[in-house]
């Protein structure tokens, strides 16, 4: 609200009309901004993404089937892996055999990252050079 002070008339008259030139004003330059900013925001480097394929997956008997339960524990096929060390040992007794074992793992999709993050650690310091992992293949509609 504004005042007007010092009139002619000797009466201080109260102005009652909200002055909205410096809102407009600030608007306008937010405004401006704006539209200067959104393009270098919404440009992005040129990529290739990878597609969707459905691969038909060919288990060959050498290779080592890894499964990660909900609760974060290793299965060698079927037999229970008590820790990481074990797991890196007996990784390392397959990853000198030429040609090296893929190693398959199939994460359930209610354990944690950590855990399947884990297993490949465990991949990796064994020396396994291939790793892929298990997945259901997407619905069709």
């Amino acid at each position: 609200m504004g005042m007007n002070v010092g009139s002619s008339s000797g009466e201080d008259d109260v102005v009652s009309s909200i002055n909205t030139t410096p809102l407009v004003d600030v608007m306008l330059v937010l405004l401006i901004i704006f539209l200067i900013t959104v393009p270098v925001v919404t440009q992005s480097i040129a990529v290739s993404l990878p597609k969707e394929t459905n691969v038909i997956r060919v288990t060959k008997p050498e290779n080592i089937e890894l499964s990660v339960s909900k609760d974060g524990d290793v299965y060698w096929g079927t037999k229970l892996v008590p820790d990481m060390e074990e797991l890196v040992k007996r990784l390392g007794k397959e990853s000198v055999k030429n040609p090296q074992p893929e190693v398959h793992i199939r994460g359930d999709d209610k354990s944690r990252y950590e855990s399947v993050g884990r297993v490949i650690f465990a991949c990796q310091r064994a020396g396994i050079m291939k790793i892929n992992f298990v997945t259901e293949p997407p619905a069709r509609n």
